[in-house]
C-alpha cells in the first residue's frame, strides 16, 4: 500500500449512542479493524458488531476506489458465498410449506436435460441418487464448476471470469460446464466436498417449485418483510430503495467487480448487500421468523468440513476452542465467502458480526478478525 493511499484511509463509524464508544471492547473493535485496513492487499473494508443483549451496535468502514474516491456505510459489497444460507432457508421454507422434502431426490424437481449425464462416475450413473440434501450439505459428490480442476486442464470458471469478463452466464450453463469440463468426485452421500455446483441446482429447485425468478424470490421472502433495501442480487435484480455503487472487490491485485462475468455465482453467492441488511437477516433466521426452530435446529446437523470446522445445511460452524485450545468455548454459526465476507452469530454471546475485507487473500485473516473481536466481547 502506497503512502498516499495510507493517508486518505478513512474510518466510518456509526453508534446508536455516544456511550457505546465507552465500551471495552469498542475501541479494541476498532484497533483491529483499522489494522486489517493498513495491509497491501486490503483495499477496503466494512465490520459490523451487533448484540440487542448487550446494547451494542458498531459499525466500521473505510478504504478508497481506485479513482481516490472514499468507500463509506452507504456502499454495499458482494456476499459471495454467504448467499448460499439465502438459498437454503428458502428451501426450509418450502419443506415447512410441503412443497419438497429434504430427502426427496433432484430428479423429482429438475428437467431431463439438467439431470442427463449429471454425475457420471466410473461408467456409473449416479444422478438419479442425489437428494435435495446432498446438495445442501455438500455430499453430492459433484464437481465444483466454480473452484474444481478440469478434466483437461482448461480454466475452471474463477479463471473464466477474467478470459471471458463480458460474458453472462445462465445457471442452465453452468450445469453443462460442469458436465462436460469436470468429474464427480464420489458417490452421493458417501462424504464431503465442498462445490458451488449443488447449490445452482438448488436455485433451479427453487424456481421450479415457484414459478418465478430466484432473485424475486429473494426479493418476496427476505428483501421486502426484512426491509432490506439494499440487497440485491447482482447483474439480475435492483435494490428496493436507491443504493450506492458496490465496494471494490479483489482477486489479489485484480478487481472485478464489475464483470459481467460475475454472473456464474448465482443461488450459491451472486447478492450485494450491506451489513445493516445482512444483520437483519441473520438476526430475523436466528430468532425464528423465517423459519421454526425445529428447521432451524435441522440446518445445524453438522459434519465435519476441516480443523474447528463444521457445515450444516446451508450453515457453516467455527468452534474457537477446537481452533486454538487456549480459546473460550465460543461457537459462530452463519457463513463465509471467498471474498472474505463473513455474517456469523455467536449464541453463547448473543452477538452478530457481519462484513468483508474484499480481499479472496484474506479469507483467513476475516475469521481471525471475528475471533479477536468476540475475545473482548466475552
Amino acid at each position: 500500500m502506497n503512502c498516499l493511499y495510507t493517508l486518505t484511509i478513512a474510518i466510518f463509524i456509526s453508534v446508536n449512542a455516544s456511550a457505546e464508544q465507552n465500551h471495552k471492547g469498542y475501541k479494541k473493535t476498532k484497533k483491529y479493524f483499522q489494522k486489517e485496513l493498513k495491509k497491501d492487499d486490503v483495499h477496503n473494508a466494512c465490520l459490523s458488531v451487533y448484540s440487542p443483549g448487550k446494547k451494542i451496535s458498531w459499525s466500521f468502514y473505510g478504504g478508497d476506489y481506485k479513482d481516490g474516491s472514499q468507500v463509506s456505510s452507504e456502499n454495499p459489497f458482494y456476499l459471495a458465498s454467504i448467499g448460499k444460507t439465502f438459498t437454503a432457508t428458502v428451501i426450509l421454507q418450502l419443506t415447512e410449506e410441503g412443497k419438497l422434502k429434504i430427502d426427496d431426490t433432484i430428479g423429482q424437481y429438475l428437467s431431463c436435460e439438467v439431470m442427463e449425464g449429471l454425475h457420471m462416475l466410473n461408467d456409473t450413473d449416479y444422478s438419479n441418487e442425489i437428494t435435495v440434501r446432498h446438495l445442501l450439505q455438500h455430499t453430492s459428490g459433484l464437481p465444483d464448476y466454480f473452484e474444481g480442476k478440469t478434466k483437461d486442464g482448461s480454466p475452471n470458471m474463477m479463471e473464466m471470469l477474467l478470459v471471458e469478463p463480458e460474458k453472462l452466464w445462465e445457471p442452465n450453463e453452468l450445469i453443462v460446464f460442469s458436465k462436460h469440463k469436470m468429474a464427480p468426485n464420489f458417490k452421493p452421500g458417501t462424504d464431503y466436498r465442498y462445490t458451488d455446483t449443488e447449490y445452482i441446482l438448488l436455485g433451479l429447485i427453487i424456481e421450479k417449485l415457484s414459478g418465478r425468478a430466484l432473485c424475486d424470490v429473494f426479493e418476496e421472502r427476505f428483501f421486502k418483510p426484512l426491509q432490506m433495501h439494499h440487497t440485491y442480487m447482482n447483474l439480475r435484480s435492483k435494490p428496493l430503495k436507491p443504493t450506492s455503487k458496490i465496494a471494490e472487490m479483489y482477486v489479489g491485485r485484480i478487481e472485478v467487480s464489475a464483470l459481467k462475468s460475475l454472473s456464474a455465482d448465482w443461488a450459491g453467492g451472486g447478492l450485494v448487500s450491506t451489513t445493516e441488511d445482512i444483520n437483519k437477516f441473520q438476526t430475523a433466521l436466528f430468532t425464528e421468523k423465517l423459519i421454526s426452530n425445529v428447521s432451524l435446529e435441522f440446518m445445524q446437523n453438522w459434519i465435519p468440513e476441516s480443523k474447528s470446522m463444521y457445515y450444516g445445511l446451508g450453515l457453516r460452524k467455527f468452534e474457537l476452542r477446537e481452533m486454538f485450545p487456549m480459546l473460550p468455548k465460543l461457537t459462530l454459526i452463519g457463513h463465509s465467502g471467498s471474498t472474505a465476507s463473513f455474517m456469523y452469530y455467536c449464541p453463547q454471546l448473543d452477538v452478530y458480526l457481519s462484513g468483508t475485507l474484499n480481499q479472496t487473500n484474506q479469507v483467513k485473516e476475516s475469521v481471525l478478525l471475528m475471533v479477536k473481536i468476540l475475545l473482548q466481547l466475552k
